[in-house]
Order: C-alpha cells, then structure tokens, then sequence
C-alpha cells in the first residue's frame, strides 16, 4: 500500500514541474493556482492534512521531485520541505512541475494531475476538477 501511495505521489509531482521553455513563457498560472488553492487549503499556508502542506498541499515527494527536475536542468536552486508553507515558493514549485509535464500549458490537464497525477483517469478526477473551475469562473 505504501509502495503504490508513493508511486502515486511520484507520478503527481511529476506533473508539476517546469521547464525552460514554460518558465520563460507569459503564461499566467495565477488563476489555475489560486483556484487549487482555494480547494486544497482555503487558502491557508499553515494547512496540514498528513504528509501534504501548505497552500497547494504538497507531498515531500513533489518537493523532491521538483529538486530533480531542477538537477536535469543544471540549476543550483533547490527547495525544501519547508517551502511547501510559503505560498511564492509552492508557486514557483507548482510552475516548475506544470513546465516540466505539461509544457503545452494546457489548465485541465495542470488540474487533474494536480489531483491524479500523471497518469489521472477524468471520471476520478472530475469533481476535482469541476471544484477548481468553480472557483476559476
């Protein structure tokens, strides 16, 4: 069980890392993260709920998997566990991920991996999903 939670959590973050070409893009992620937030936490950078927190609800193993990205791009910034508590950094996290896996920008996919991670299927994300665009519109 612990095994496919962590694979899980892997495959998310996985989803959530950027890449060169969507960090230097005019692509406003505010709206999408504001949203997430809203349904992940209220808003509240101090949320806990288990292993997630902050703002986003971030596992230790998006963090992690956020570090490795920015490894792959020979970049010497690295964040912690931490982090995941100040609403900047968990964007900038968020941003990285989403260029990373998503380097279309494409917002329904940035929600439901945010939720299923990679590999989401839309009928378990799709409440999910619905709550996000509520708050977006």
């Amino acid at each position: 069980m612990k095994t496919a939670l962590k694979y899980v959590f892997v495959i998310a973050c996985l989803f959530f890392t950027t890449n060169s070409s969507a960090q230097t893009s005019n692509f406003d992620w505010d709206p999408v993260i504001d949203a997430i937030m809203m349904v992940e936490s209220k808003g509240n950078v101090k949320a806990r709920n288990g292993i997630y927190c902050g703002p986003l609800q971030m596992a230790p193993v998006c963090v992690s998997e956020v570090n490795n990205i920015l490894k792959r791009r020979n970049s010497t910034k690295r964040y912690s566990l931490n982090d995941r508590f100040n609403l900047q950094k968990s964007k900038e996290m968020f941003i990285i991920i989403q260029s990373y896996y998503n380097p279309s920008n494409n917002v329904e996919r940035a929600i439901r991996m945010w939720q299923g991670g990679a590999h989401y299927k839309v009928r378990s994300t799709q409440r999910y999903f619905e709550k996000v665009m509520s708050y977006m519109n």
